[in-house]
């Protein structure tokens, strides 16, 4: 009969190692497809980007909204902005929208959702199970 020690071993060197890469490249926003259109800006497939983040489209929007200090509107997938923008500038706002609002604090996985509790917005991981508050407010 195995040890104790001889059977831990055993089952060590079947356990696949975690690899920190392979989080990296699950979690990869889609790019905003941004078209300039005189002094307006779209963003194709905004409801898309949203959906992968699995945000609300209205929270999402109102978050680039602000940065970027413009009004818009949602039609349809499209955020239609009054202004000029880059497609690059809206990445990096979607960005750190994922930062503040998706991605967990502890884990630095993006299986979170908001909780609201007492009057405040949480994000809470469905991974690891930690929660904070939301910095921000929107």
């Amino acid at each position: 009969m195995e040890t104790y020690e001889e059977m831990l071993e055993e089952a060590l060197q079947k356990v696949k190692p975690i690899e920190s890469r392979a989080f990296a490249d699950r979690f990869e926003v889609p790019k905003a497809q941004v078209i300039g259109e005189g002094k307006k800006t779209i963003v194709n497939n905004f409801r898309q980007i949203a959906s992968y983040i699995r945000r609300n489209p209205e929270h999402l929007l109102k978050y680039i909204l602000r940065e970027l200090a413009t009004p818009g509107v949602l039609k349809g997938d499209r955020l239609i902005m009054q202004k000029r923008a880059a497609g690059e500038m809206i990445d990096n706002k979607i960005k750190s929208y994922t930062e503040e609002f998706v991605i967990c604090r502890e884990c630095k996985k993006p299986d979170t959702e908001f909780v609201k509790q007492d009057g405040y917005l949480f994000v809470h991981c469905l991974a690891c199970g930690a929660k904070h508050s939301v910095r921000s407010k929107i």
